[in-house]
């Protein structure tokens, strides 16, 4: 029988926190930053020792990593982070380019001066948290980013397609910054070419070309990213 009880003082820096979701959001944030690379195993009693709790809240953030896509079983390994399936990233990523090119097109003479200031403080702070290597919380503010802008084309469909679309993208890997940190860098100078064009009123053919490329960059970054090693 497996022994739950630990003797090591609860690591949980927020009282208010569950175990489970303090073990959640550790494992969560280890995944998404690149600490734990796919395929690696997740040794249950080494995270209950490390975190000072028992392995049963452990078990029950495992398993909710599972239904987000972040852990699997694998016969006689047991818990592992989540090896990509490369074909539907591509496949999704791909579809991705399409609605979010689009998308951009309809929205461009809908953003104001003060959508543009906003746009370039989120650009401002991917770039710090670059500097940092906070790689989840360049994602946060990339998706940030691109959403101010889609979500001005006013047409719901699109938008709703392009939510689908992202969702079922991060269900395979929430971060391609952690797979390809280069790339990166990229995207914010991508970015500030798109506000430019957006504010020196474009054609919207090139504005939807550039950023359907800026999405198609990165998933050219994904499949090179063996040969970058």
């Amino acid at each position: 029988m497996e022994n739950n009880q630990n003797t090591n003082q609860n690591l949980n820096p927020n009282p208010a926190m569950s175990k489970t979701q303090y073990a959640y959001e550790f494992l969560r944030s280890k995944i998404l930053d690149g600490v734990y690379v796919p395929g690696q195993r997740i040794v249950i009693d080494q995270l209950a020792k490390e975190l000072g709790t028992s392995t049963i809240p452990i078990r029950e953030a495992i398993r909710n990593l599972e239904s987000d896509g972040l852990i699997q079983y694998k016969p006689y390994s047991g818990a592992i982070v989540s090896v990509i399936n490369e074909t539907e990233y591509v496949e999704v990523l791909s579809v991705i380019a399409i609605l979010e090119g689009y998308a951009t097109s309809l929205s461009a003479r809908h953003i104001t001066v003060q959508n543009l200031e906003e746009l370039q403080q989120l650009n401002k702070l991917m770039a710090e948290a670059l500097n940092n290597f906070e790689f989840e919380t360049i994602s946060h503010y990339n998706r940030k980013f691109h959403a101010i802008i889609f979500e001005k084309c006013g047409n719901t469909f699109l938008i709703d397609q392009i939510g689908q679309a992202q969702q079922r993208l991060d269900r395979l890997r929430r971060s391609i910054f952690t797979i390809v940190p280069q790339r990166a860098r990229q995207s914010i100078e991508e970015h500030d070419t798109i506000l430019n064009l957006i504010k020196d009123n474009a054609p919207l053919h090139e504005i939807e070309e550039v950023v359907r490329n800026h999405r198609i960059n990165t998933l050219i970054a994904f499949q090179n990213r063996k040969a970058i090693k």
